[in-house]
């Protein structure tokens, strides 16, 4: 009989081992640091394959040397998933996607092998639901499954078994926090089963040149839940987001190694599943029948892409001693550098007001490319002073009150033309030479000179 493997538990912090779990590492002194892992074999040569038992050096190469083979990408299906993943899918590569529950996770990737399906061997490997359910929501979406192959399961070594018995080129896990190995005696969703059945995954996908898709929970702060290895172990981390009460959905690669970051894929979420949104522009924008203070259109950049979206402030006469600073889509410690900015180089002081500041239509900007912007509505709302619907701002402020150029600004600016926007307030060094056919562009320089147009 085989004698049963043995655990250790690893602290992740330090990284220090122990032979029983225990509330505190005894080499780092950390609270509830200790996970449990599998222990290493005795053997050597059992662990790493090709090993002959001795140190045996290796021949090295020059990287200039080395070609770099051109990759034929697998179109996904969705042109915007392709966009986000850098132009389509790499075979052997590794995804993670989270997102909250009931987002449209799961509907995605059944759209997507729908379409795979009809070129590549496609298998769904399902731990949260029946083969039944999974078949009902394909006729709801009016999908053509025909050629899905699908494993209800969660136990690793017999989905790894089964998808290298089907030579299966397109892997997708829901979830990777229903998946155990049966190495570990931790319940499945644990820390050291979840970063254990990963890197099993992310080997048996380079091994075998499979591309395998890992559905993620979130935790309630948004992130990915178990530990954070698991985000560098996979090739790309994407992140599906969107409102409860909103019907669009952002998918975003936080890490890609096959393509830029920080792209975004806009799609409607419809009784047939998920549609592409391919001018994103006009969600992110309410045109207002009147204009209205505290209204504010900017030009922001998410990858390779420029978005036009509306801010919203609202200033307003505090009623306790402590002013509130909140904010729906950007950092509250930006809020509060640009509210000392506007106080100390614009003469205006908002210390004993409330402050409110949207990103509307649940777009996260990250840039400074709409402080400009946000100072704008903020001015607006306080005096309540209109800003012409057809104006467009965008612009970084710097702590000495100099309105600094963005990336892109003439990209921004011929985006802003093509929604029919006429006037553009826009840091100096981002006006072109020839300027914008129908488009007139201010150019500004130092914040005071913004200030003369609000």
């Amino acid at each position: 009989m085989a004698s049963k493997p043995k655990n250790l538990y690893s602290c992740r912090e330090c990284g220090a081992s122990a032979s029983k779990w225990s509330g505190q590492c005894q080499d780092c002194k950390g609270w509830n640091t200790l996970e449990e892992s599998a222990a290493p074999s005795s053997s050597v040569a059992s662990r790493f394959s090709g090993y002959a038992g001795q140190a045996n050096a290796v021949e090295v190469q020059v990287l200039s040397e080395v070609e770099a083979a051109c990759v034929e990408r697998t179109h996904s299906g969705l042109d915007e998933l392709d966009r986000v993943l850098g132009g389509g899918i790499v075979p052997g590569s590794a995804i993670l996607i989270g997102g909250d529950p009931g987002i449209g996770k799961s509907t995605l990737l059944l759209q997507s092998l729908a379409s795979l399906s009809q070129r590549v061997n496609a298998l769904y490997v399902t731990g949260e639901e029946s083969a039944q359910q999974v078949s009902m929501r394909a006729t709801r979406l009016h999908l053509a499954v025909d050629k899905v192959q699908v494993l209800c399961e969660i136990a690793l070594e017999t989905i790894l078994a089964t998808a290298e018995k089907i030579s299966a080129d397109i892997l997708v896990i829901d979830s990777i926090q229903t998946v155990f190995t049966e190495e570990l005696q931790s319940a499945p969703g644990s820390v050291g089963q979840v970063r254990e059945c990963a890197a099993r995954l992310v080997r048996f996908a380079k091994r075998t040149n499979t591309t395998i898709f890992l559905v993620g929970h979130v935790t309630k702060e948004g992130a990915i839940a178990g530990p954070r290895v698991l985000e560098h172990m996979v090739d790309s981390v994407l992140y599906f987001e969107g409102d409860s009460g909103s019907r669009f959905r952002v998918i975003r690669a936080i890490k890609n190694r096959f393509g830029a970051v920080n792209e975004l894929g806009v799609f409607a979420m419809t009784e047939k599943g998920l549609r592409e949104v391919t001018n994103p522009s006009a969600i992110f924008l309410s045109r207002h029948e009147q204009e209205v203070p505290g209204s504010v259109v900017m030009v922001t950049r998410e990858g390779s892409r420029p978005l036009l979206v509306e801010v919203q402030a609202l200033v307003d006469e505090c009623g306790q001693g402590n002013p509130k600073r909140v904010t729906v889509g950007m950092d509250q410690n930006r809020l509060a550098m640009l509210l000392a900015i506007l106080h100390r180089h614009g003469r205006c002081s908002l210390l004993d007001q409330d402050v409110f500041v949207n990103i509307v239509g649940g777009l996260r900007v990250m840039e400074t490319g709409g402080d400009l912007a946000v100072v704008a509505a903020l001015l607006s709302s306080f005096k309540a002073k209109n800003i012409p619907k057809d104006w467009v701002i965008f612009g970084e402020l710097g702590l000495s009150g100099e309105v600094r150029p963005v990336p892109n600004g003439e990209e921004r600016l011929r985006e802003a033309a093509k929604h029919g926007f006429k006037v553009a307030l826009a840091p100096k060094g981002n006006i072109p030479k020839g300027g914008i056919e129908g488009l007139e562009i201010h150019p500004v320089s130092v914040l005071r000179d913004a200030l003369e147009f609000f």
